[in-house]
């Protein structure tokens, strides 16, 4: 099994590697990939070295899997031919999450609709993951009708600049500016780019891709914040159902669904927090109680860390998905 990792040197390139190393992911040739500027570059896999080469070299050697997270343009351009070549290309970018043809994938809720003839698959945006997680259980429980999501998203889902752009800040030394505004001590309302309708290219991405995996029918909008927090996305969920519930109920729907824990007894202030999921996989949910205003509405806290579940955890469980069943030749 000839596994590539394209982005082998960035934020959640890194971590790809660690989760692969931790599921103990049968390898027998790992092809470590980078910028022309990173080839020669020597990263640790399984406690040996190994060079980074150049995309075409990765091409040339032929992965059964090559798992993408080196942003849009490069999945667009070099997707295909990896695709062309028989490889199973798991994309962590936005480039293919909305295009009919192409799955977009969270093995726990939706991985039973892979083919082997899915040879190009979307992993969604880290948003989106944490949250269609929390949902999936309850949408087919009581069938989701509205959704209202606020986002308090963590730096690291930028790239390493706004990672370094925050501990600079904060230690009040210049910076190279990956945000138009300081990050530390405040908040940024903006993520993405702006349309003309005033929502940012991030809130679009978790209204879309929340539908297509769950539901096209459900009515949702965001809005999403950029945190001075390292690692770790949070949400406030606002769910309408079309079905009524009971707290009790929503408890343990969430507790039985893979991959998620419930940290919700309030008064002993235990919830979901940032530094609870750090270097997890599991989706935290908490601050679970009925929304008094209106009925058959629920408000909940969804914490995970974007770089796990969030990314490279979600795109290795879809290589052991397409490995454990067969589909990779």
């Amino acid at each position: 099994m000839k596994i590539a990792v394209i982005g082998a040197t960035g934020l959640v390139g890194d971590k790809i590697l660690r989760v692969l190393e931790e599921r103990n992911v049968a390898i027998s040739e790992f092809i470590p990939v980078a910028s022309e500027r990173s080839v020669g570059r020597k990263v640790e896999f399984n406690n040996t070295e190994h060079d980074v080469i150049s995309i075409e070299d990765a091409l040339n050697r032929g992965p059964d899997i090559s798992i993408f997270s080196a942003g849009s343009d490069i999945s667009k351009k070099w997707g295909p031919k990896f695709a062309n070549a028989n490889s199973h290309v798991i994309d962590n970018s936005s480039a293919w999450r909305m295009n009919d043809d192409v799955p977009l994938i969270v093995p726990e809720i939706n991985g039973n609709k892979l083919t082997k003839k899915d040879l190009i698959i979307a992993n969604p945006n880290c948003s989106t993951i944490q949250l269609v997680m929390a949902l999936s259980p309850l949408h087919n429980a009581y069938k989701i009708k509205r959704l209202v999501i606020s986002t308090y998203q963590s730096v690291s889902g930028s790239g390493a600049k706004a990672v370094n752009q925050l501990m600079d800040e904060r230690k009040e030394i210049e910076t190279d500016k990956e945000y138009p505004f300081q990050i530390d001590l405040n908040l940024l309302p903006h993520a993405g780019d702006f349309n003309e309708e005033g929502y940012t290219s991030e809130e679009i991405k978790i209204v879309n891709e929340t539908n297509k995996i769950l539901d096209a029918n459900i009515n949702t909008t965001a809005t999403v914040v950029r945190v001075p927090v390292i690692t770790c996305h949070s949400e406030s969920v606002n769910i309408e159902f079309e079905n009524d519930f009971t707290v009790d109920e929503v408890k343990y729907l969430l507790e039985s669904m893979p991959g998620v824990v419930v940290f919700d007894l309030p008064h002993a202030n235990i919830y979901p927090m940032p530094i609870l999921a750090v270097d997890k996989d599991e989706v935290m949910v908490g601050r679970i109680r009925r929304d008094f205003s209106q009925p058959r509405t629920l408000n909940m806290w969804v914490v995970a860390d974007n770089l796990r579940k969030g990314a490279a955890t979600n795109a290795v469980q879809i290589a052991q998905y397409l490995i454990s069943n067969g589909m990779v030749n």
